[in-house]
């Protein structure tokens, strides 16, 4: 069978997939707490599969409920699995309803399991010269590969044929069943001959033959002269019978009596009714879009011929048929007074690259109601492009436009526009929405907010992706290299989905009324804030990262070489496997915890843990962090200076994080490591332009003066009123101590409480912080909760409340969704209760701190000019360039602005240094 053929016939083994979906995936829920992560994985498998053969013939098999005739002759059979846990159970039925609304055959059969259906099919349509493929992640089926059947792993989509087989397994298909007798398989319990390995049973296999020719020539292992090969007839003649059962329980049954045929497996018409009301309840929310988009166009395909009443619309009637393609100067003209008149207008750039300090603009398109969209290309220069309006011409009309605080525009990721108008010296004015800022605004984490994604989640449309007319990987065609027939639906497409998405989400955002507050008063008008931040970008001193590198790689060498003298031998730092060997098998130091797939787990908690009591981790904590600075930052960040401006300019992101807080990227400023010292010299590294100093302002302990206003405990809005030094404060009333008398360890541990509280941490998490037993970690916690009821009472209300809602709200009203607040999981429930606590307070922190940045930019603006320049923002703090001279007096000011962003019922305290470099301001 050709790997290119669409065989005619599919056998999804439904069980195998429904497993790996379930631990190989994040898990998922929905908003009423039933998970869902199985059934989405399955599913997705399942489309791409039928997206890809198109089979005409196709059943999906799962094994049935109860023992099956393997488990009569041999009790321990599959012992070994797990009970399956509820959280998979719940997905069981839920996903065979999906199946079956996608009109695909279901098989379950009583008494034998999954691979014996499938491989009596496979055997049957061999039978009959037909061609199948049986979709698998189980290694068993390899025993049915024939030139009529072939495996394929649709999680990896790799296919196996005969050659395949031979190759991954060292054997041909008929061999596979003798293979997995011989060295057993862990999973299913099967016991196999003890010694016997996979080079072995290979050796054995194609030395001699399978089972029945190996224990008729037992005195030939000895010739084959592998390691053990000597012993092994002995062992091979005392395990004969655990062999022949192996071989029994490995073999897949050909004969099973079924009452259909692979003629009769064929797939139905789907129920797209059934299968929308599925996906709205389990929440896909990008199927559901999808479905219901046909459904619609069934519906108005059905009206258009008489055969439903005329009310019923399509769901999206997004169509190219207004939009316009701008060559002449007349029709830009009329688009131009068109733009003038327009209440409202949609704007987006088509550029050269995502780089904004490097685009070059290709085009701009426009929208000034649904369906009424125009591009202007200005740079497409492909081999015979059309003649297209001049650049400068069309920028120079357009900047008066563009310019015009009045003119109100609205964009998707405008801030993006903006930067690359200021490389033609244009300023961007007049943004009165970004549909990005209003989808995250409305929902933080109900989808992601780029623009095909808002698309189909809003306006069940499918809008022409990039790569669909540029092509993907290094062939890849900048957008100056597409053709105008495919390059100008695409642009008008973009400025005709952005108005749409905006009337939209609008509509949702007005109804409330502190959402929109949010939106337009702080999201919106920190987007240009930004947009000059990013423009403006931060100096680097390449040089002294070079230096930094030098000395980074021979600490690296040093640490390898120690590593290696404690392990007693050599071996790959970087190698997870290798790694887990050393320290698991070799060093048998205690595995703390498991991987989703059951390995060792070497992340950072685990290596912490490990490192209070081995010296291995410890260096190898130190090594990893030592590289990442240096392929992250030193080596990197010189490399980032942008040949026209000198500087270092990064990208802020307003809609990723689910709290609000900004990020940023190439390069990533809230990552630099401030705790080690090599982290700490990467910041020397940010120098001021000359005749400047830098100047970092932060909030002193701001989440925790949150907790005092969102709790209204009274200790602690006593202790933040009075000035006292919180951690000392809360010691002296945990230890029952005075305030004078707190000692340096009894402070640490009241440190560690505050900011474990708001992280939701439990008496085991902050057993294993302070490195106490977990019943004195226990008590510190009962006594912080006696001495500050505040807080307890806050902790109880919010989960209640998260419960109710299905979210948490800031101090201003940002809210904040828990899709796992409801979730069968306990663990993925705990943590979305952590979540709730905690969020609140990042959250708030983050709009503070965004409030800050406007009245800073504000008076930066109309004041200071290019005397102060806001270069960063990190966590809770802001890094200014400020003109030497005027250093003291213009950080009281911005100190004084930073603490007047909110009012709470405690005083908020800015801490501000200055220096020649950020490290030492900070």
């Amino acid at each position: 069978m050709s790997n290119n053929q669409n065989p005619p016939f599919i056998l999804v083994d439904g069980s195998s997939y429904l497993f790996r979906a379930f631990h190989g995936l994040p898990p998922l829920t929905n908003s009423k707490g039933q998970d869902t992560g199985a059934i989405y994985g399955v599913i997705n498998m399942l489309r791409s599969l039928i997206k890809q053969y198109h089979p005409s013939h196709i059943a999906v098999v799962f094994d049935a409920k109860g023992k099956t005739f393997r488990d009569e002759i041999y009790k321990e059979y599959k012992a070994n699995r797990p009970q399956m846990p509820d959280e998979l159970r719940s997905q069981i039925e839920p996903l065979h309803n999906i199946i079956r609304a996608m009109g695909l055959p279901i098989i379950i059969e009583d008494g034998v399991e999954a691979d014996d259906v499938i491989g009596t099919l496979a055997h049957a349509a061999t039978a009959k010269g037909i061609d199948t493929l049986i979709s698998t992640g189980d290694k068993d089926m390899a025993q049915l590969v024939n030139k009529h059947v072939m495996l394929i792993n649709t999680m990896t989509n790799q296919l196996l044929d005969v050659e395949g087989v031979k190759e991954k397994f060292g054997i041909p298909p008929e061999l596979v069943v003798d293979f997995l007798a011989l060295k057993g398989d862990k999973v299913d319990n099967i016991p196999g001959v003890p010694g016997v390995g996979d080079k072995s049973a290979q050796a054995l296999l194609n030395g001699i033959g399978g089972i029945d020719a190996i224990y008729k020539n037992l005195d030939k292992i000895a010739d084959l002269g592998f390691r053990g090969s000597k012993t092994l007839a002995v062992k091979m003649q005392e395990y004969e019978e655990q062999a022949r059962i192996s071989y029994t329980l490995a073999t897949i049954s050909l004969d099973v009596k079924l009452e259909y045929t692979p003629e009769t497996l064929t797939p139905t018409q789907p129920d797209n009714d059934a299968l929308k009301h599925l996906f709205a309840e389990y929440e896909f929310k990008r199927w559901h879009s999808e479905i219901a988009s046909e459904v619609a166009a069934d519906a108005s395909a059905k009206e258009s011929s008489g055969a439903v009443a005329p009310d019923t619309a399509p769901v999206s009637d997004i169509s190219a048929d207004n939009y316009e393609t701008i060559f002449s100067e007349a029709d830009f003209d009329r688009w131009l007074e068109k733009l003038k008149a327009a209440p409202l207008i949609a704007f987006d750039t088509e550029t050269t690259s995502l780089d904004y300090m490097e685009a070059q603009l290709v085009g701009v398109s426009f929208c000034t109601a649904p369906g009424e969209a125009a591009y202007v290309p200005v740079a497409h220069d492909y081999p015979d492009a059309p003649e297209q309006l001049n650049r400068d011409w069309v920028l120079a009309k357009l900047k008066p436009l563009l310019e015009d605080e009045n003119i109100k525009k609205v964009g998707q990721h405008i801030k993006y526009d903006k930067n690359v108008l200021a490389n033609y010296d244009i300023t961007l004015r007049g943004i009165a929405f970004d549909t990005m800022l209003e989808s995250y605004v409305l929902n933080s984490t109900a989808t992601r907010h780029d623009m095909d994604s808002l698309a189909l989640a809003y306006l069940s449309h499918k809008t022409i992706h990039f790569e669909e007319i540029a092509g993907k990987g290094a062939k890849q065609l900048t957008f100056n290299q597409i053709a105008l027939e495919e390059a100008a639906p695409y642009a008008a497409e973009d400025a005709d989905i952005t108005f749409r998405l905006h009337q939209i989400l609008w509509e949702k955002l007005r109804k409330e009324e502190k959402l929109k507050t949010i939106l337009v008063d702080i999201e919106v008008p920190l987007s240009s804030v930004l947009s000059r931040m990013e423009q403006s970008g931060v100096l680097i001193d390449s040089q002294q990262l070079k230096q930094q590198s030098q000395t980074l790689a021979k600490r690296i060498i040093e640490l390898e070489k120690a590593v290696h003298e404690q392990a007693g031998e050599t071996f790959n730092l970087g190698s997870t496997k290798q790694l887990q060997q050393i320290l698991f098998e070799k060093l048998a130091i205690p595995v703390l915890k498991k991987t989703p797939k059951g390995a060792p787990s070497t992340s950072e908690e685990v290596l912490q843990e490990l490192a209070l009591e081995y010296p291995i981790p410890k260096m190898i904590m130190d090594y990893r962090g030592m590289t990442k600075l240096k392929s992250t930052y030193t080596d990197k960040l010189p490399k980032m200076i942008n040949h026209r401006t000198g500087r270092v300019h990064t990208s802020y992101h307003q809609a990723v994080t689910a709290t609000g807080r900004l990020s940023s990227t190439d390069p990533n400023l809230q990552n630099i490591p401030i705790r080690t010292e090599e982290g700490r010299r990467v910041r020397q590294a940010f120098v001021p332009r000359e005749g400047y100093k830098i100047v970092a302002a932060d909030y002193s302990q701001i989440e925790l003066r949150i907790m005092a206003h969102l709790s209204q405990d009274k200790g602690l809005l006593s202790a933040f009123s009075e000035g006292k030094d919180i951690h000392k404060a809360t010691a002296a009333e945990v230890f029952g101590v005075a305030l004078e008398d707190v000692t340096s360890d009894q402070r640490r541990s009241a440190k560690a409480i505050n900011f474990g509280l708001i992280y939701g941490m439990s008496a085991f998490g902050l057993s294993r912080q302070l490195a106490i037993p977990r019943h004195d970690a226990q008590l510190y916690m009962n006594l912080y909760f006696e001495r500050y009821p505040g807080v307890l009472q806050y902790m109880d209300e919010t989960r209640q409340h998260a419960k109710e809602k299905g979210y948490v709200e800031t101090v201003l009203g940002r809210r904040l969704y828990l899709p796992d607040i409801k979730a069968s999981n306990g663990a993925r429930r705990k943590g979305a209760e952590r979540a709730a606590i905690n969020a609140p307070m990042q959250g708030t922190a983050a709009d503070i701190i965004k409030m800050a940045m406007l009245k800073v930019d504000e008076w930066i603006t109309q004041h200071a000019k290019q005397d102060v320049h806001m270069m960063m923002q990190v966590h809770d703090e802001l890094v200014f360039e400020i003109k030497e001279h005027l250093v003291e007096e213009y950080k009281e000011k911005i100190v004084s602005l930073m603490q007047q962003a909110a009012n709470l019922s405690v005083p908020l305290v800015v801490e501000a240094g200055v220096g020649e470099n950020w490290d030492e301001a900070h």
